[in-house]
């Protein structure tokens, strides 16, 4: 019950609360066991770690493997594990039972085992590959440096969504020119150092295989390809097909 004071509610509780001081004015009873227990805690130190100890061992009954029918607690149970093509196929038949879009993306965890033979692990990374089944009409936007004409025309004739040389960093620098991914041929490199800082890791580099001469590959790979990232030091996240 909610009041604006509490006299509404109990009438004349206001003149008892006033009168209680006045019985209560004994002094506290004492407490002869108060130092006997400050003594105590010195020596009880080990006693309350291995207390704590025991405490902490809690025995847990093995996870088992199968239930016997069909209505169960999952977390008495092991999860499941499945191969790729029974979970594709029950992907699908869930997709049925629940009338979602057939054409929704499939996504994978795939988690990696980056220790080494020392005790450092391996740099979290990014990557694009080229799959070899399309799932998606979208196509990224490339960037091609170079200062050779034939070059120039090779990559607009495969796609490139711009092409040029050194008049492009000052766009670049100046965010007037945004694209996906940037590659280039070797002869222009020298030149592109003022964007290392600003490109980073999409920088043009052999590791990435977004550096050399092969204009067409390159732009197959990073206009059709599937970037993905390295999170949480060792899983990839990414979709990789349509139901």
């Amino acid at each position: 019950v909610l009041a604006p004071r509490r006299g509404w509610v109990f009438p004349g509780l206001d003149q008892r609360l006033a009168a209680a001081p006045a019985l209560v004015s004994a002094a506290p009873p004492a407490r002869p066991y108060a130092a006997a227990a400050k003594t105590a805690k010195k020596g009880s130190q080990k006693t309350k770690q291995e207390e704590t100890k025991k405490k902490q061992v809690t025995r847990r009954w093995p996870l088992m493997s199968k239930p016997v029918d069909d209505v169960y607690l999952m977390w008495y149970y092991k999860r499941p594990s499945y191969d790729v093509e029974k979970a594709v196929g029950m992907l699908k038949k869930f997709q049925e039972l629940d009338f979602t879009h057939p054409k929704q993306y499939v996504y994978i965890n795939v988690f990696l085992d980056m220790a080494l033979q020392k005790k450092k692990k391996v740099d979290p990374f990014a990557s694009t590959v080229l799959l070899p089944y399309r799932f998606t009409d979208e196509t990224n936007k490339v960037l091609v440096f170079t200062e050779n004409e034939q070059e120039a025309e090779i990559a607009r004739e495969n796609g490139a969504a711009v092409v040029g040389g050194l008049e492009l960093i000052k766009w670049i620098l100046e965010d007037e020119i945004q694209v996906d991914f940037y590659v280039a041929v070797p002869a222009i490199m020298p030149k592109l150092i003022p964007l290392r800082n600003k490109l980073r890791r999409k920088y043009p580099s052999t590791k990435r295989n977004s550096l050399g001469h092969d204009i067409p590959k390159m732009l197959q790979l990073f206009r059709e390809g599937l970037e993905y990232v390295v999170e949480d030091e060792h899983i990839i996240k990414t979709r990789i097909a349509r139901v």
